[in-house]
């Protein structure tokens, strides 16, 4: 029998839908430790590939009888190798098709809600990193906001809606995933849109995102409104689309608040940060849903798979949100900040224009967790 193959979708599926799922993950222990599959019912078993060459027998009573087994590799070919060996010795596994490299790029596409006049909002839940992105149809337009390099996902979902993709933004200059904003606007003729603050070393041309440009998609009401709401870096921005959602880019999380020293100036953002956090967000209503540009642990994820949250529920139940003393808070910020992300300084320069890895470049550049969250 040939070996039974799970793509990154399904295992998508199942982590989203809470189904038990026993990862052996041959992967070496450092890379295991950084970063992984997942989930409120994924159990781990970290076995380095070389520790299995000459057979599978030591960890057999390792593995439990009752749970799907699924072998995880970096690229693929290390798992195809062990779940044969594990088929041979009586076992049921299968691999992840394409590794840790599939599970980092795939983006699963779910429906939010709707909007005024027959207009939808939905996610583009990017599981392996993290990151969240948006599209906002209406009336035979789409926006796309905060776009991953796998521009395909996007085209392709406007194709399926049959909707024609008019403008492109990116909430800020990521630093943790190249963005696919430009590449989608080049394809597509749509307007590509940058808070100018963040763009001082840009090499392309692109449309200022400012206070005040309001853009309409479709012929019906819905708007997107621009917040400059700096703090992650000097130029973010957030989005009030149709009076009920406020993409808060990577200043505002579910689960904690955006970091301020992507650039190295913590010291400098770190009021702005609190500026934008504890005054420009609370004159918002407490009823708008909170949408992020990332995630941080499954805990975040809704049952439906959605990222979402009230801004009161969050004002009352997010630590970040609840640090009256500014030199307490100004602590906690600048004392709790992870690693920086992954290749962050060539990612920076990759998004301004001013390098073009090759894609293989560009993948290894993005492996990894996104960081870009205060702990």
């Amino acid at each position: 029998m040939a070996i039974t193959e799970l793509t990154a979708k399904e295992v998508t599926k199942k982590v989203i839908n809470k189904e038990d799922l026993f990862i052996l993950d041959v992967r070496n222990e450092g890379d295991f430790n950084d970063w992984k599959i997942e989930g409120d019912k994924v159990q781990h078993l970290n076995v380095p590939y070389f520790d299995l060459i000459d057979g599978v027998e030591g960890i057999l009573d390792k593995l439990p009888e009752d749970k799907e087994i699924l072998v995880v590799c970096a690229k693929e070919g290390s798992s195809v190798f062990v779940a044969e060996m594990l088929d041979e010795a009586g076992v049921d596994a299968a691999y992840l098709k394409g590794g840790m490299k599939s599970w980092s790029e795939h983006l699963e596409p779910v429906k939010v809600g709707d909007l005024k006049d027959g207009g939808e909002m939905y996610q583009f839940v990017r599981i392996g990193k993290g990151c969240l992105s948006y599209m906002v149809v209406s009336n035979g337009e789409a926006a796309i906001v905060d776009a991953t390099r796998m521009t395909d996902v996007y085209t392709g979902f406007a194709d399926e809606l049959g909707v024609k993709i008019t403008h492109v933004f990116d909430t800020h200059l990521h630093a943790d995933h190249i963005s696919g904003g430009r590449i989608i606007a080049e394809e597509t003729g749509a307007k590509y849109w940058l808070p100018p603050k963040d763009a001082g070393e840009v090499t392309f041309e692109y449309n200022a995102l400012e206070d005040g440009n309001d853009v309409k998609i479709g012929n019906t009401t819905i708007n997107i409104h621009p917040l400059y709401s700096p703090g992650h870096t000097i130029g973010s921005t957030s989005f009030v689309i149709d009076e009920k959602y406020l993409l808060s880019g990577d200043i505002l999380f579910i689960d904690s608040i955006g970091r301020p020293d992507l650039a190295g100036l913590a010291e400098d953002w770190v009021g702005d940060l609190r500026e934008t956090l504890y005054n420009r967000y609370r004159e918002l209503s407490d009823e708008l849903v909170v949408l992020p540009a990332h995630f941080m642990i499954m805990d975040e994820l809704n049952d439906d798979g959605t990222v979402a949250a009230k801004l009161g529920d969050l004002f009352a139940e997010n630590h970040g949100l609840n640090i009256e003393d500014e030199k307490e808070f100004r602590k906690m910020v600048t004392e709790n900040l992870p690693p920086q992300p992954n290749a962050y300084q060539e990612i920076r320069e990759t998004n301004m224009g001013k390098i073009n890895p090759d894609e293989e470049k560009q993948r290894e550049m993005e492996i990894g967790p996104n960081r870009c969250a205060v702990r």
